[in-house]
């Protein structure tokens, strides 16, 4: 799969799809692939494991949360 400067990861759909699409869902992956903040310990070590299940790796706590991002 490749990458480019303009649309990231979502290179990987080649011109398919419309350039305007594409930027929307290199947002979104932008967004789910961030570490986010724990409601915890309010530190910045929340992963994604699945759509809408959150790990942080500080305190070991697993929740459930919005799709996307905390």
């Amino acid at each position: 799969m490749s990458k480019t400067k303009k649309v990231g990861s979502t290179g990987r759909y080649g011109t398919r799809y419309g350039k305007t699409i594409r930027t929307k869902v290199l947002e979104v992956e932008k967004k789910q692939r961030k570490k986010q903040k724990c409601p915890h310990c309010l530190r910045f070590k929340v992963k994604r494991v699945a759509p809408g299940i959150w790990l942080c790796k500080k305190c070991n706590v697993k929740f459930a949360g919005k799709a996307y991002y905390v």
